[in-house]
C-alpha cells in the first residue's frame, strides 16, 4: 500500500472521529441538566441556591473530589457513588412518610402491593421535571424537602465528625471533619442534591432522566433503555469485529513484509558501547527508578485504606496521608514517570551504528 494511500486513510479516521466527538459534545452541551438559580420548596422556602450548588463543587474538589467516593460514577470506589446513595437515601425517607401516611407503618412493612403503589408515587414526586425555564427555579414538594434535610444532616455527620457514624467513616476511608465548616457542608450538600436531581429527573418531553436513567435503581425506576443496550452490544460487537479485521489483514500480509525485511549479519547492540550522552541520561532513570517506587508505595497505602479505613497497620496514617492524597498521588506518579522514562529514552537510544540519537553534549 502506498503512502500516500495511508495519509488518504489516516486524515479520513481522524475527521470522521473527531467530527462524531464534536457533533456528541456539542449535543451534550445543549442537552446538560440545568443549574437552577433556586431549589425552592411549595412553601417558599428555598433550600438550596445556584452560588451554592457551583461552589458545592468546588467544596467537593478542596477534599480530594473523585478520590473520595464517585459522582455520576467518575471516581474512586472504596466510598458509594454520593449522586446515587443520596438519590437511594431520598428515595428511602420519602417512601416511609408516604407509607406512615397512607398505613401509619415503615414502608418494608406493608404489604407488596402497597409497597408497588408508593413507589409509583415516589417515582411521580421524584421523575417529574418541575425545573421553570422563566424563573430558573425547582420546585420540590414539602415531603421531598423533608427528604433533603435529612440527607443534608447524614452527609454533615459522615464528612464532619457525628461519633455514630465512625464505622461508616472508617469504611469510606473518609478522615473525620474533612470538611471543616458548616457553611462549607451546605454548598456540598447543594452539589450532592443537584447531581442526583439530574440523575431522577427526566428530560423535557422524554421518560429518561438526564443522566439516561442512571444509577439503576428499582425504587425510583431508573432502568437502562432498550437503546442503551443494543448500541452497548453494538459497540462491543464493533470492536471485536475491528481487532479481528486487523488480525486478518495483519495474517494475510506479513509474509509480503517479511520479505521486505533486511537484517543486519550480527545483532548491532552486542559491541554496543554506551556513549557520553547515553552516559548522561542515567540521571533521568535513577529519578525513574525513586518515582516508580514511591508509586508502589502510595499503592500499597492507598490499597490498604480499602481495608483498614482511617489506618495503616494500626498507625493513623490518614491524619498526615489521606486515601484522597495517597490515591491521587498514587495515579499521578505513573504520568512522571512515564514521561521522564521517555525522555530519557529518546535522549540516549542509540541507531544502528552505535551513535546517539540525542547529539546533546553540549548540554552536558
Amino acid at each position: 500500500m502506498s503512502t500516500k494511500k495511508l495519509w488518504i486513510g489516516f486524515i479520513a479516521v481522524m475527521v470522521i472521529c473527531f467530527g462524531v466527538l464534536g457533533y456528541f459534545g456539542y449535543e451534550l452541551y445543549l442537552q446538560k441538566p440545568p443549574i437552577p438559580a433556586a431549589v425552592v420548596s411549595q412553601n417558599g422556602e428555598t433550600i438550596f441556591t445556584e452560588t451554592q450548588i457551583k461552589d458545592g463543587q468546588n467544596v467537593w474538589q478542596s477534599i480530594g473530589g473523585q478520590e473520595v467516593g464517585t459522582v455520576w460514577g467518575h471516581g474512586a470506589y472504596v466510598a458509594p457513588d454520593w449522586s446515587a446513595d443520596w438519590l437511594h437515601r431520598e428515595a428511602l425517607f420519602i417512601l416511609d412518610e408516604l407509607a406512615m401516611n397512607i398505613d401509619s407503618s415503615s414502608y418494608n412493612k406493608v404489604s407488596a402491593e402497597k409497597q408497588a403503589y408508593l413507589r409509583t408515587l415516589l417515582q411521580k414526586n421524584l421523575r417529574t421535571n418541575t425545573y421553570d425555564e422563566n424563573t430558573k427555579t425547582i420546585v420540590i414538594s414539602e415531603m421531598r424537602a423533608k427528604a433533603i434535610k435529612a440527607n443534608m444532616a447524614y452527609y454533615k455527620g459522615l464528612f464532619m465528625n457525628d461519633k455514630s457514624l465512625d464505622k461508616t467513616r472508617n469504611a469510606y476511608a473518609i478522615p473525620e471533619n474533612s470538611i471543616k465548616s458548616d457553611e462549607n457542608m451546605q454548598k456540598m450538600n447543594a452539589f450532592f442534591f443537584w447531581a442526583a436531581w439530574a440523575c431522577v429527573t427526566e428530560r423535557p418531553g422524554k421518560d429518561i432522566t438526564y443522566t439516561s436513567n442512571w444509577p439503576g435503581d428499582d425504587l425510583v425506576g431508573n432502568h437502562p433503555t432498550g437503546n442503551h443496550l443494543f448500541w452497548t452490544m453494538f459497540s462491543i460487537v464493533m470492536l471485536l469485529l475491528g481487532v479481528g479485521l486487523l488480525g486478518f489483514y495483519y495474517a494475510k500480509n506479513q509474509d509480503k513484509e517479511l520479505n521486505n525485511e533486511v537484517y543486519p549479519d550480527k545483532d548491532p547492540l552486542i559491541n554496543l558501547k554506551a556513549t557520553p550522552s547515553m552516559k548522561a541520561t542515567l540521571k533521568y532513570f535513577w529519578i525513574v527508578t525513586g518515582l516508580l517506587a514511591i508509586q508502589v508505595v502510595m499503592g500499597i497505602i492507598t490499597a490498604h485504606y480499602g481495608v483498614e479505613g482511617n489506618a495503616f497497620y494500626g498507625l493513623k496514617l490518614d491524619t498526615l496521608i489521606p486515601y484522597s492524597i495517597s490515591r491521587t498521588w498514587h495515579v499521578q506518579l505513573a504520568i512522571f514517570w512515564i514521561a521522564t522514562a521517555w525522555l530519557a529514552t529518546g535522549l540516549g537510544y542509540p541507531d544502528l551504528q552505535g551513535h546517539s540519537q540525542g547529539h546533546l553534549y553540549p548540554l552536558w
